[in-house]
């Protein structure tokens, strides 16, 4: 399977600098002109796409509608193992806030939010799910919307990096990622949008060889 994976429309929220999980936001300011890049690069690589799928949170859904009209694809797949992590009591908190009273945010992948859930424990909920869409659709090439915080897990869990050092990678709404998978293992990334901060940073280069467990 080939999975293309991008991310959502950007919202009020994520202008704002707050932490947004399972909540949901209005479409930011110049929302539409990411998706407009997303779709011009697609269109530039000629990808043939069989399916679309999404977190089923409305960002992603409406998002991942917007790309299937565009591609000609009636309907999209949704699910909750592609969710953004549960940020419990926290959801729409001031990302400054978080970050001064609990001072292992986005550094400890086990922090457990209160009432909600760890970025470990979204992690494996979502690489079950991708691995499992890789077994069972082998042949085929999807694209794929969902969220910041699962794009890092997937990208830490299939290029076997450590996952606590990657948790703080900016992931643009202009994001492309390409993943080959042979079974339920990924053999090679790319990214054919804007770079990521697991390029920038230099933690990779381009395209990568997977080493997944």
């Amino acid at each position: 399977m080939r999975a293309i994976v991008t991310r959502h429309y950007k919202t009020r929220y994520n202008e704002g600098g707050r932490v947004m999980g399972w909540f949901d936001s209005p479409r930011g300011h110049d929302w539409k002109s990411d998706i407009d890049f997303v779709d011009a690069r697609l269109r530039e690589r000629e990808i043939r796409f069989d399916s679309v799928c999404s977190s089923d949170l409305e960002r992603s859904r409406q998002t991942a509608l917007i790309h299937a009209r565009n591609l000609g694809i009636a309907e999209i797949d949704e699910t909750p193992d592609l969710k953004e992590i549960n940020y419990g009591k926290l959801e729409r908190t001031k990302k400054m806030w978080v970050s001064r009273f609990f001072p292992q945010h986005k550094k400890n992948p086990d922090l457990i939010y209160p009432s909600g859930e760890s970025f470990r424990q979204m992690q494996r909920r979502s690489v079950s799910y991708l691995s499992s869409l890789a077994q069972t659709h082998a042949d085929k090439t999807i694209l794929i919307v969902m969220h910041a915080g699962v794009i890092r897990g997937l990208v830490s869990h299939f290029l076997g990096l450590d996952y606590a050092a990657q948790l703080e990678h900016k992931i643009s709404f202009r994001y492309i990622g390409d993943f080959r998978f042979n079974g339920g293992r990924c053999k090679h990334y790319d990214e054919l949008g804007e770079a990521s901060g697991f390029i920038d940073s230099g933690v990779i280069d381009i395209p990568y060889s997977c080493q997944s467990d």
